[in-house]
C-alpha cells in the first residue's frame, strides 16, 4: 500500500515536468526570429546562377541559400543608386521624398535621415531587439568639420578638415543601433577611416593617392588600419564576430550588413583572383558569394541558423565599371536580359536579386514573380514582431510576409515607383511601366546630356509592356494614351499624399529644391 503514493508522486512529477518542458519547448517556438539583412553593392541580377542559368560566375553559396529559401524574381530597389536605396530599407519611405532629389552624398554629407524619422532599426530596438550595423554606411552622419571648411560637403571633391578625435553626430546610433562599425561613403570615396560606435578607430596620418581603372578610388585621407584590399573581409569578421557574440544571448538581434563590393574598388583578394574564369569583377562577385558562405556557417555554428531570417539582395543594378564588353565576350552579361545598368531609370538599374532564408517560417526551394520594393522590408518586419505602424513610419512599404509562407500569394501593392540618378521618376502597375524621362535618367544611352546635345527627336516619356518586352525596346507612348494617363494621375497621387500605404496625408522634404515634380504634376 504504501507503493501507491509513491507512484502518485512519481506520475505528478512526470507529468509537471512533461508541462514545464512544453512551456519552454513554447517559449522557444516563438521566439522572434534573429535578422540579418545583407545588401551586396552593385551587384547585377544576372550574376547569380539562380537568376541566370547562363551566367558565368559561379555563385554556389547564393545558389544554396535560395535552395533554402524564397527567389524573388521581380525584386526592385527604390532608386538606382546606392544612398537613396539605403535610405528606403532603413525607413520603409521612397527616397525621393527626402531632401535628396538626385544623385548621391559624399563622404563628408552630413545625414540625410531626420532625427525624428523612426528607422527599421528604432521599430526592432523597441521591440526587444540588439541592433547593429557593419559595413558600408553612405547615408551621411556628422564630422567634426571645422566652421570655415563646411562648403560643398555633399560634392565627391570635397575635402574639408575634421577632427577625427571628435566623435560623429547623427550616425548609426542616433538611429536606433546599438553597434556600429564602418566607414562613411563607398570604398572609393575618403575619407578612409573606420569608425566604431560614434568614434574613428584611429586619426588618420596619411593620404591615399587616387587609383585608376578597376581598383579605383579617389585620393583622400586615411587611417592606418584602413586597406581598401582587405576591407570586404574585414567587415565580414565584424559581422561574423557579432553573430558568434549576440547568438549566445536570449534576446535576438538584428544585423544590417551592407558590403562594399562588387562596387569600384574592384580588388578582389589572391584567394579569388582568377577563380571565376571571367574578370576581376566576376573574381569580386565570388567573394561576395563566400562572405554569404561564411554568415551562414557562422548561424549554423551557433545553432540559430533556423530561426535566422537572411536576407540577401544588392542596392542597384550593376554598374559599367565591371567592364561589360569584356563580360560579354564570355557570355556574361550582370544585368541579365534588363535594358541599362546602375543609375538608370530601365530595368538594369533597379532590378536586383531578392533572396530570403527563414527555416522556421519561409517556403524552400520557392520562387515568387510578384512585385517587391527594397522599402518592403519595414512593413515586413514590422508584422513579424506585431509592430504597429504609425501613419508617421514606413509610408511605402507593403509587408512580404504572405509572400515567404504561402505560395501563389496574390500582388501585395498594386504599384511601385523606382528613381534614377537625375531624378527621374518611373511608376509600374502590373505590366505596364511609364518612365517620366525621354531617356536613361542616368549613365546609359541615351543619356540627359546626350539629349540636349545631339537635339535628339524623343518623346517626353516612355511606356513599356514588361511581359511582352522586358528589354525595353519599344516605346508604346503613343498607342496607350489612357494608360499613361491613368498611370500619371497614380503617381501624382503617390507622390502628393506623402504615402502610397493607406493612412493620413504626410509631408514630402525638400520641395522647393524639386524640379521633377513640375513635369508630373503640370
Amino acid at each position: 500500500m504504501k507503493k501507491i503514493p509513491l507512484i502518485i508522486s512519481i506520475l505528478i512529477l512526470t507529468i509537471s515536468c512533461g508541462t514545464e518542458t512544453r512551456k519552454q519547448k513554447k517559449i522557444v517556438d516563438f521566439k522572434k526570429p534573429n535578422i540579418i539583412y545583407i545588401l551586396a553593392d552593385d551587384l547585377g541580377y544576372g550574376d547569380i546562377q539562380s537568376f541566370n542559368p547562363a551566367g558565368k560566375i559561379p555563385t554556389v553559396n547564393l545558389d544554396d541559400m535560395v535552395s533554402n529559401g524564397v527567389m524573388f524574381t521581380n525584386a526592385h530597389t527604390s532608386s538606382a543608386v546606392c544612398t537613396p536605396t539605403r535610405y528606403s530599407i532603413l525607413t520603409g519611405r521612397y527616397n525621393w521624398r527626402s531632401q535628396l532629389k538626385s544623385g548621391v552624398l559624399s563622404g563628408y554629407s552630413k545625414s540625410l535621415i531626420q532625427p525624428n524619422r523612426t528607422t527599421i532599426a528604432d521599430m526592432l530596438k523597441s521591440k526587444g531587439y540588439h541592433t547593429a550595423y557593419i559595413g558600408k554606411w553612405h547615408l551621411g552622419w556628422d564630422w567634426a568639420i571645422e566652421e570655415d571648411n563646411q562648403q560643398n560637403i555633399d560634392q565627391l571633391n570635397a575635402r574639408p578638415t575634421v577632427d577625427f578625435t571628435k566623435p560623429i553626430k547623427n550616425g548609426p546610433a542616433a538611429h536606433g543601433f546599438d553597434y556600429s562599425f564602418g566607414f562613411c561613403g563607398s570604398l572609393d570615396m575618403p575619407p578612409y577611416v573606420y569608425v566604431e560606435n560614434s568614434m574613428a578607430t584611429m586619426v588618420p596620418t596619411k593620404k591615399t593617392v587616387s587609383k585608376a581603372q578597376k581598383g579605383f578610388w579617389r585620393k583622400g585621407i586615411t587611417s592606418d588600419d584602413f586597406m581598401h584590399e582587405t576591407a570586404l573581409q574585414d567587415v565580414t569578421d565584424k559581422a561574423v564576430s557579432y553573430i558568434n557574440q549576440k547568438a549566445k544571448q536570449d534576446a535576438p538581434f538584428f544585423l544590417y550588413f551592407p558590403l562594399p563590393a562588387p562596387h569600384t574598388p574592384i580588388l578582389p583578394t589572391k584567394e579569388f583572383l582568377g577563380k571565376s574564369n571571367t574578370n576581376a569583377y566576376g573574381d569580386f562577385v565570388m567573394q561576395v558569394d563566400d562572405v554569404v558562405r561564411q554568415i551562414r556557417a557562422t548561424l549554423k555554428e551557433q545553432g540559430v541558423s533556423e530561426n535566422t531570417l537572411l536576407v540577401f539582395t544588392s542596392d542597384n543594378g550593376c554598374s559599367p565599371k565591371a567592364n561589360f564588353e569584356e563580360l560579354a565576350k564570355i557570355d556574361h552579361h550582370p544585368n541579365y536580359v534588363f535594358r541599362g545598368a546602375k543609375a538608370d531609370i530601365y530595368e538594369g538599374g533597379h532590378h536586383v536579386p531578392f533572396i530570403v532564408e527563414w527555416p522556421n517560417k519561409a517556403l524552400k526551394n520557392a520562387t515568387t514573380n510578384k512585385t517587391i520594393s527594397t522599402t518592403d522590408f519595414f512593413a515586413t518586419c514590422a508584422d513579424i514582431v506585431d509592430y504597429p505602424v504609425k501613419d508617421d513610419e514606413a509610408e511605402d512599404s507593403y509587408s512580404m510576409l504572405p509572400l515567404l509562407s504561402k505560395k501563389d500569394e496574390k500582388e501585395i501593392r498594386e504599384y511601385i515607383i523606382y528613381h534614377s540618378i537625375d531624378g527621374s521618376f518611373a511608376i509600374k502597375n502590373g505590366d505596364w511601366k511609364l518612365c517620366t524621362t525621354a531617356g536613361s535618367g542616368g549613365w546609359s544611352y541615351p543619356k540627359p546630356n546626350q539629349i540636349k546635345k545631339q537635339k535628339l527627336d524623343l518623346p517626353a516619356m516612355q511606356l513599356f509592356n514588361l511581359k511582352e518586352d522586358i528589354g525595353e525596346t519599344k516605346n508604346l507612348i503613343d498607342d496607350y494614351p489612357e494608360k499613361v494617363d491613368e498611370l500619371k494621375m497614380a503617381l501624382k497621387k503617390i507622390i502628393l499624399d506623402g504615402r502610397s500605404t493607406k493612412g493620413e496625408v504626410q509631408k514630402n522634404e525638400g520641395l522647393e529644391s524639386w524640379s521633377q515634380i513640375k513635369i508630373i504634376i503640370e
